[in-house]
């Protein structure tokens, strides 16, 4: 993502004009992907668009939840909090 659009992807969040747009759960992680922010490309709000083999895409967001889940097992266990339900779906 270029710098251009990142700023735009902040000043979209300071100036509250996130709020003017429609959103996408994510299905591995479930946070919200924005469809529209002014002044940025849609086509590359949502990680899975910008890829040109969606399957390869797929499968990194697969390994990706993997390893998450796999490095929070560190931290579970007498005296720790339990987070797993902040990460990916199952």
């Amino acid at each position: 993502m270029s710098i251009k659009d990142t700023r735009a992807c902040i000043d979209s969040i300071l100036d509250g004009s996130i709020r003017d747009s429609t959103f996408s759960k994510d299905p591995t992680f479930s946070f919200d992907v924005p469809n529209f922010l002014n002044g940025v490309d849609s086509g590359i709000l949502n990680p899975r668009n910008s890829w040109k083999d969606k399957a390869a895409y797929d499968q990194a967001m697969k390994n990706l939840a993997q390893m998450y889940t796999e490095n929070f097992e560190k931290y579970t266990g007498k005296g720790s909090a339990d987070y797993s339900k902040y990460g990916p779906a199952k």
